[in-house]
């Protein structure tokens, strides 16, 4: 017993030598950040690496940098969230872009729903629970994209939003129906429109804040450009029975979203921004179309205006047709001459580098299927109308089918 007492001893002793050696030669250990991976290292007196002891796994993708040199003319498609977030879906994208020329995507990244489409440090994100991960990485996906020269829009559903609206009804609209002295506004009372979604009063600065937060959060994950849609008052639902809670209704609507694009722009100057707006307020002049729309606000403070030029959502006999979803080319020409002659018009008062860049149909309805025919002869409308300020265009389907003969 004695023997192995005085081993014991002698080891020990050996090893507070050996320690102690360590510190003299001035050996520390540290730890190290590479390539997003921590390193726990061992240090002597050169300051080298001597013996790595630890790896963690990598902390997901981090932040990426807009694309360096940026297509001029974009050939782009929709993609929703959990298209975003599926890898084969990606890699199809990839591969078509190859082929076809696709070089944009337009993802969701807070759609319909209000859910943002991936985790955030954002404080309201995460107290009000809005968020829905389908985008496991999405600082990954925009990294894949880029790395195939793949432009990357990230598009933000503005007031159409029932998840803030629910966690904030003093924020919201309401249904005057449903408000009365004994129903005060709140959750219970919420106005809706027809897909049954509620929405955020337009006028609310602190609502604005929220939509700012996740903007800048985007724009600082490396996506190119940002775009805004829903940017608008309500359009569809029982319009009678609205109830704002900040919006002056004595005030025109287009002032307040005026106030909205100029704040947005302020808060992300050197970011790129499109907006969109319905096809028709390029053709409705003095008219806000009941909703706050004119197209000559977004052309202040865009950089991209992109009207919605879905035939199939004009009026039936639009241009004398007999049925204008039938007509692609006279409807995206008619549309594109009107916007393009108002933006000339602002010329010496606009920002120099608006560009219409236009939504474009793929996608059936009311009994018209579009064919690739159809979808080039949009194409074709809106590089014919627009000639040497083309900057090419987005395809919209809300299912991600595209027809991509027609874009080749």
């Amino acid at each position: 017993m004695r023997t192995i007492e005085k081993l014991l001893i002698f080891i020990i002793i050996l090893l507070v030598l050996l320690i102690g050696l360590g510190f003299l030669v001035g050996k520390t250990y540290v730890v190290e950040e590479k390539e997003g991976k921590k390193e726990i290292s061992e240090r002597g007196t050169q300051n080298r690496t001597i013996q790595k002891l630890v790896v963690k796994k990598e902390e997901g993708t981090p932040s990426q940098k807009p694309l360096p040199n940026p297509p001029n003319i974009i050939k782009g498609i929709y993609l929703t969230s959990w298209s975003g977030g599926s890898e084969r879906v990606i890699n199809r994208v990839i591969a078509k872009s190859k082929e076809s020329g696709v070089n944009a995507v337009v993802m969701d990244i807070k759609d319909f729903s209000g859910r943002l489409a991936y985790k955030s440090d954002i404080p309201a994100v995460q107290k009000y629970g809005a968020y829905e991960e389908k985008i496991k990485d999405v600082n990954g996906v925009i990294k894949k994209f880029h790395e195939n020269n793949i432009y990357v829009i990230a598009r933000i559903t503005v007031f159409q939003d029932p998840i803030f609206s629910s966690a904030r009804p003093d924020l919201a609209i309401h249904d005057t129906r449903k408000v009365s002295s004994s129903s005060p506004p709140g959750v219970e009372t919420l106005w809706q429109d027809n897909h049954n979604l509620s929405w955020i009063d337009p006028a609310s600065d602190e609502a604005w804040n929220y939509i700012f937060a996740i903007a800048k959060d985007a724009a600082e994950r490396g996506f190119d450009e940002l775009n805004f849609d829903y940017v608008r008052f309500p359009s569809d639902g029982n319009l009678n029975n609205l109830r704002y809670l900040h919006f002056n209704e004595q005030i025109p609507m287009r002032n307040v979203l005026r106030r909205f694009f100029a704040n947005l722009r302020q808060t992300l100057p050197d970011t790129k921004l499109s907006a969109d707006v319905f096809g028709y307020t390029a053709i409705m002049y003095e008219n806000d179309l009941g909703i706050g729309q004119v197209i000559e606000d977004a052309y202040e403070m865009f950089d991209y205006v992109s009207p919605m030029l879905y035939p199939s959502h004009y009026a039936t006999t639009f241009l004398g047709l007999d049925n204008a979803a039938k007509h692609p080319y006279e409807v995206v020409q008619y549309t594109l001459n009107h916007a393009k002659k108002r933006l000339a018009v602002m010329a010496t008062s606009t920002r120099e580098r608006t560009v219409i860049r236009p939504w474009l149909q793929d996608f059936d309805l009311n009994g018209v299927p579009y064919t690739a025919l159809m979808v080039k002869s949009e194409i074709r409308a809106a590089e014919e109308t627009l000639g040497e300020t083309y900057a090419g265009y987005m395809l919209w389907d809300p299912e991600n089918t595209y027809t991509w003969e027609a874009i080749e």
